[in-house]
């Protein structure tokens, strides 16, 4: 199904990985891995890699340094970190470097797999405490001001903006397709028309530019 490396030092943290993916994602490939090295080595060995799941702190990582070793390596394998910091500023800076998600080692079983599984869908992921960490920080400092200048947000359609709404919320494009009844098709399609008006390069960027709008002010337009 999938070929997934998981890059972790921690041996009971790289188990209970193994096992989310092995229960939420059947036949699929995993291999492990302990240091930053061994991880490079395997990602240009298996090129078909879906999904790297990268640890911050293990050995050769120096923090984020390792994840843009690994980017330049292999632009095209998603990675995910996966670690303990819950620091708003080192996830933001994290999905600025290339990861397409942040999962907290906090996380509950059924989350992590709700993560994965979203990512591996071609979605990006953060964890909702963040996002909304992130809102009310952006809506402190900028005295309620949008961060998104008004002419952006007056280009955008009326389905575009229920789209971006539920965006904030932090749902899927299937949970936005099943809310808004539309197929998933079309959200993907809003989804970039949204990313290219809002002149964003990914969903996060998009998430949190929009997180202190008045939604219901522009609907009621």
């Amino acid at each position: 199904m999938y070929k997934i490396l998981i890059a972790d030092d921690h041996p009971l943290f790289r188990e209970a990985i193994h096992n989310v993916i092995r229960d939420g994602f059947p036949d699929s490939e995993i291999l492990e891995t302990a240091d930053l090295d061994s991880a490079l080595a395997l990602t240009l060995e298996h090129d078909d890699l879906d999904l790297v799941l990268l640890d911050l702190n293990m050995p050769g990582m120096h923090g984020l340094n390792g994840l843009i070793n690994l980017r330049n390596e292999a632009p095209t394998i998603p990675v995910v970190i996966v670690s303990a910091e819950q620091d708003k500023q080192v996830v933001l800076q994290a999905i600025t470097y290339g990861a397409v998600g942040f999962i907290t080692k906090s996380s509950p079983r059924a989350q992590m797999t709700e993560a994965i599984e979203q990512i591996l869908n071609g979605n990006v992921y953060l964890p909702s405490d963040i996002i909304r960490s992130q809102k009310s920080s952006s809506r402190h400092s900028h005295h309620n001001e949008p961060s998104i200048p008004p002419e952006l947000l007056q280009a955008l359609t009326r389905k575009q903006l229920l789209v971006l709404e539920r965006m904030t919320k932090g749902e899927s494009n299937k949970q936005i397709a099943y809310n808004l009844d539309i197929a998933e098709t079309t959200v993907k399609a809003h989804v970039s028309a949204i990313l290219r008006k809002l002149n964003v390069h990914n969903r996060v960027q998009a998430i949190l530019s929009a997180g202190d709008i008045d939604f219901t002010a522009y609907l009621r337009r």
